[in-house]
């Protein structure tokens, strides 16, 4: 791995330094005596062409006070057929969600680490900070995103639960990187629509209302050394929801290296029309129920992870889930909201009553293993 990562203004930053800053958790990012693995995956560059934009060439102001969603936009459209790189220096950019930000293919949205898209206060159901559709070649990189969860003027009849940081569909080859997501009407992050070869990277999505990152109808999906944290307000609530619409699947989704914690439901849920999920090496606490919930889904592998101090089971696989591994994994404290419970640290293969409080093997299940997993 690179021991610097290329920010938006050119100046190397420690990639460690990025959560770092977006969290204000210690550079090790350990969690209570648990230390997340080092930084290790290097996302992909996607193509594009060598023309650089500034949004400030454009007209853009950064004030936190001027609309800078025509500037922006036309940057973007000034780039030549074969792309390039709009860059956003330092400054608060206020962004019409109801017009959004439209990338087109080949281009990198560079952010200044001081760069701040901000939403505007909207009143409709459904709008964007940033919008990908049938776009390819796309990286972002750097940078705020933030939302308008605090100020937005609800439908009388509608949760407004589309309101999001990042859409991104029908898109592929997409890089999502070095940035921080907050504080959305809907999620941080949704990707669907036929999406395909999607990297998520090194971000932190939190305290968003519905999920800090859907997963919905979409292939070939990987995110790496994230946090999707404190997600509350509309349902499902949850870190990463892996849920695509009915009629609809998902499929090969590698999630490593990521924090899930403090969200209003579960750190991840699985729900449906799934299949070849490996989810390893994470951190999955203090959910407000459990750490991660499947159902109606099949080859999951659960692996090496910490699962721990979640208010309701750490790990439930319900009705319909298939071909899945469970082990590798450490858990303990769960079920918090019943009091901690004290125990002698032990390893046990397979499943018993002395860890129900971790995993729970619920209605009808097909080939699922409890392999050798650790608790304390």
């Amino acid at each position: 791995m690179k021991d610097f990562e290329r920010m938006a203004n050119g100046a190397a930053l420690p990639r460690r330094d990025f959560l770092k800053k977006t969290t204000g958790m210690a550079a090790a990012l350990a969690f209570g005596g648990f230390a997340l693995p080092a930084l290790a995956y290097t996302p992909p560059v996607r193509t594009r062409g060598t023309a650089v934009i500034s949004v400030k060439d454009k007209g853009a102001i950064g004030d936190g006070i001027h609309d800078d969603t025509a500037a922006i936009q036309a940057a973007i459209n000034a780039l030549p057929v074969t792309g390039g790189t709009i860059f956003v220096p330092a400054g608060t950019y206020l962004i019409d969600t109801t017009k959004k930000i439209n990338l087109r293919s080949l281009m990198l949205l560079s952010l200044d680490p001081n760069a701040v898209l901000k939403a505007k206060t909207s009143s409709v159901s459904r709008a964007y900070i940033l919008y990908l559709r049938n776009v390819s070649d796309v990286e972002i990189a750097g940078g705020q995103l933030v939302g308008e969860r605090d100020t937005h003027v609800y439908m009388t009849t509608s949760t407004d639960e589309w309101n999001h940081g990042i859409q991104i569909a029908g898109s592929k080859r997409v890089t999502v990187r070095d940035l921080r997501v907050s504080n959305c009407t809907g999620d941080g992050v949704c990707i669907g629509g036929g999406s395909s070869d999607v990297v998520i990277d090194n971000i932190v999505s939190t305290n968003n209302r519905r999920q800090g990152l859907s997963i919905t109808n979409c292939t070939n999906i990987k995110v790496y050394d994230s946090e999707f944290s404190y997600t509350n307000g509309t349902s499902p609530e949850c870190g990463i929801d892996i849920e695509p619409d009915p009629g609809y699947s998902c499929s090969n989704v590698w999630i490593e290296n990521c924090r899930f914690n403090n969200n209003n439901k579960y750190g991840i849920n699985i729900w449906k029309n799934v299949s070849a999920v490996t989810i390893t090496k994470c951190v999955m606490e203090y959910n407000n129920s459990l750490g991660l919930s499947t159902h109606y889904c099949t080859g999951i592998n659960v692996t090496n992870n910490t699962i721990r101090w979640n208010s309701a089971t750490g790990i439930v696989f319900n009705d319909g889930t298939q071909n899945t591994t469970h082990s590798g994994n450490l858990s303990y404290c769960n079920y918090a909201r019943l009091g901690a419970k004290t125990r002698t640290p032990f390893t046990l293969t397979g499943w018993a009553t002395t860890i129900q409080r971790d995993i729970l093997l619920r209605g009808t299940l097909t080939n699922v293993v409890i392999g050798t997993n650790n608790y304390q």
